[in-house]
């Protein structure tokens, strides 16, 4: 076990998109970082969503190690796919083997395969089970695996990225910008566990975070939104903005009076000036 001063996060999915940019965005804030991704190595990258018909995917582990590795900090890429549970505890307890500690886990990865874009009766319970399992289930038993550490550690922060589409209705069917059954339901119920992780555990220093990225420009997002009906219904932000918020939360003591909370990181980027206004 090697330890340093250094704070240490885990960032889950962060091949690319918002986990990218937290991952990347916590290292320049001074953090280890630890990522996981079904993406280890450049070029193996695969849509597997509705409209994504296996087309290949920019972004891996590699090349967001080689980001973090070029701030001085220290990077770990560690294998972990949503739907095989066991795979998350594990490369949590590398990082907590390695490196001694985790201070920060940021829940990110998502299960991205058929189900999440499409209309209600098209919607399989295969589907559905297969996205409760990678979108809620798996973050519990991750979250339940680090949580004791942290709290034996004296405390430690567990920022969890929901979705817009938990709190809200959409105003039109798939493919006319809105989203689907699927996708909102779990991110409705994965909403739910950042106010329960405060209320149990808050007086034991631990802080918890719902973060709502709001419509993000992510690889997938740029190539998909045509085909899922979402362009020119939304202006997209960089994921540099919900990860930028991801590090304030994580870093800045006045973050602490938010704990379990709902943050848009859209309104905090701009009224905090944590980031360019990307509108203009």
């Amino acid at each position: 076990m090697t330890q340093t001063s250094r704070p240490i996060a885990l960032v889950t999915g962060a091949s690319r998109g918002i986990g990218k940019a937290a991952a990347i965005a916590l290292a320049e804030a001074g953090f280890d970082v630890a990522c996981t991704a079904r993406t280890l190595n450049r070029g193996e990258g695969i849509d597997d969503s509705d409209t994504g018909n296996g087309a290949p995917l920019p972004g891996s582990l590699e090349e967001t190690t080689e980001l973090i590795d070029a701030m001085g900090v220290r990077s770990m890429a560690l294998f972990g796919d949503v739907l095989l549970p066991q795979t998350m505890v594990d490369a949590a307890m590398t990082v907590i083997d390695k490196w001694g500690r985790i201070d920060v886990l940021v829940n990110n990865a998502i299960y991205t395969g058929p189900g999440g874009m499409v209309r209600l009766l098209d919607l399989t319970p295969e589907q559905l089970e297969l996205r409760l399992q990678g979108n809620v289930i798996t973050q519990l038993i991750l979250t339940q695996a680090v949580l004791p550490s942290m709290v034996a550690q004296g405390g430690g922060t567990i920022i969890n990225v929901s979705s817009h589409v938990a709190v809200s209705d959409p105003f039109a069917p798939v493919g006319e910008g809105g989203w689907g059954f699927g996708y909102a339901a779990t991110k409705a119920a994965f909403h739910k566990m950042a106010p329960m992780i405060m209320l149990e555990l808050g007086d034991q220093g631990i802080t918890a975070f719902n973060v709502d990225p709001g419509f993000v420009d992510t690889e997938k997002q740029l190539i998909n939104k045509e085909k899922t009906g979402l362009a020119g219904h939304y202006v997209g932000a960089p994921p540099t903005v919900p990860g930028n918020v991801i590090a304030w939360l994580a870093t800045d003591p006045e973050a602490k009076g938010l704990t379990g909370s709902y943050i848009r990181a859209q309104k905090l980027a701009l009224e905090r000036n944590l980031h360019p206004d990307w509108r203009v």
